[in-house]
């Protein structure tokens, strides 16, 4: 049967759990390990040969476009040793004539070393550090299964990835006590010299439906358990205007003094918007779906938010990865992010930059009834509006090819904008 490529003109992306859910943390506010509970008590989680062969060679046949990206999670994925990854380049090897192929690791830092870290710059691997901020702050829901803080292992880590050159960027998650502490974790991250920073709300619900049925203690993606859908979040999950205040003050911070020098992927994210680019993250697109996961055992899920048997869409070792995602869109999945929209959000007035959010937090219901609100509309209302006069200054910079570090000039005092012939 042939595959209808219209359907997908940008590609896909799959982002690999090779390691599956295990971990060498237990983050209080982690919403991943717990899907151990979808394997069999004595699941052996590494991805064998077969499953990494075919996920390789597929992958890159699947893609239209000149680069193609592997994304490596887990769970913790260093815990499958060196040798695991010194294969996955082998088996891509064959290819780097016929694509431009990159790897990025998101790992939590802590099992880093010397040889990692020249393996990971010899091969240009980008890492995503999981790292929350200074010492108190990180260790706060960012401990291992003896209750011992993590910080001083992630930054040990980043040392080493500094030492050898290695690119990285920061994951900071933002849960219900560190969103108190916006200028001392933005503070923090400029002091080490961070250049790429992304922060990640944590928000989870309490289990309800489909959850309980799978013995999972957070909740499933409200499309599952709805018309019974719980609203209750964990003590962890981030208040809503909370996250819009940590978002408004680490912006004023920023656009004073660092544009151009530190790069914060949700200020890159709105400013993209505002510009009327499509969304570069599934969180602000129209639609979602085109961002598939990949379990160890060749599982493939519609979405990292997603992995449960109701929306798997096959293995790699027998689907194929263009087949399984155009089945996935043709159900519906991605495009009822903009079709399930209430009639609040529809007529909003930073609908433009927030788009709904993620699918996963849109649980609440409208003043009026109306299901598919999210958890985080007054946080992300409260932030887009108030950064707006600035979005305006960085849309006429750009449109004029002007830096748009000028715009602290702007912060300053009257911007004269010289338009260009």
């Amino acid at each position: 049967m042939g595959v209808d490529n219209s359907t997908i003109p940008q590609g896909i992306h799959i982002v690999a759990k090779p390691i599956g859910p295990r971990c060498n943390l237990a983050c209080d506010y982690c919403f991943y390990t717990e899907k151990t509970a979808l394997f069999p008590k004595d699941e052996e989680y590494r991805m064998p040969d077969n499953v990494l062969t075919a996920f390789i060679t597929k992958y890159i046949a699947a893609q239209p476009t000149p680069e193609v990206e592997f994304v490596w999670q887990g769970g913790e994925p260093t815990l499958l040793g060196l040798d695991f990854f010194k294969k996955v380049v082998e088996l891509q090897r064959p290819f780097t004539g016929i694509k431009t192929i990159r790897n990025c690791l998101q790992t939590n830092g802590t099992l880093l070393t010397d040889a990692w870290c020249r393996f990971l710059k010899r091969n240009n691997f980008l890492v995503g550090i999981s790292l929350d901020g200074p010492r108190q702050i990180h260790d706060r829901y960012r401990r291992d299964r003896g209750g011992k803080g993590s910080f001083s292992r992630a930054m040990k880590g980043l040392e080493l990835l500094r030492r050898h050159g290695v690119e990285y960027n920061i994951m900071a998650c933002v849960a219900r006590e560190t969103a108190a502490h916006p200028r001392e974790i933005y503070d923090f991250f400029r002091g080490e010299g961070v250049e790429f920073i992304q922060f990640f709300p944590i928000v989870e619900r309490i289990p309800a439906g489909s959850s309980g049925r799978h013995g999972l203690r957070l909740g499933a993606p409200p499309a599952l358990d709805r018309p019974e859908a719980n609203t209750a979040v964990t003590p962890w999950s981030v208040e809503p205007e909370a996250y819009g205040d940590f978002l408004n003050m680490v912006f004023a911070a920023w656009v004073r003094a660092d544009v151009g020098k530190i790069f914060v992927m949700n200020f890159e994210w709105m400013l993209n918007a505002w510009m009327g680019y499509a969304s570069p993250v599934c969180l602000f697109a129209r639609e979602c779906g085109r961002s598939v996961v990949l379990e160890h055992n060749g599982d493939v899920y519609a979405c990292d938010h997603h992995v449960y048997p109701e929306y798997r869409l096959g293995n790699i070792l027998t689907d194929n990865p263009l087949q399984m995602v155009s089945r996935s869109l043709a159900a519906g999945f991605g495009r009822a992010k903009e079709t399930t929209l209430p009639h609040r959000c529809q007529e909003c007035d930073v609908l433009q930059l927030c788009r709904g959010g993620c699918p996963k937090h849109r649980f609440l219901t409208t003043y009026d009834g109306e299901p598919g609100l999210n958890y985080l509309c007054p946080g992300y209302g409260k932030f887009f509006r108030d950064s707006k006069k600035y979005l305006q200054v960085f849309r006429r910079l750009l449109e004029n090819n002007l830096p748009p570090s000028l715009v602290m000039d702007a912060v300053k005092g009257p911007l004269v904008i010289k338009r260009n012939p």
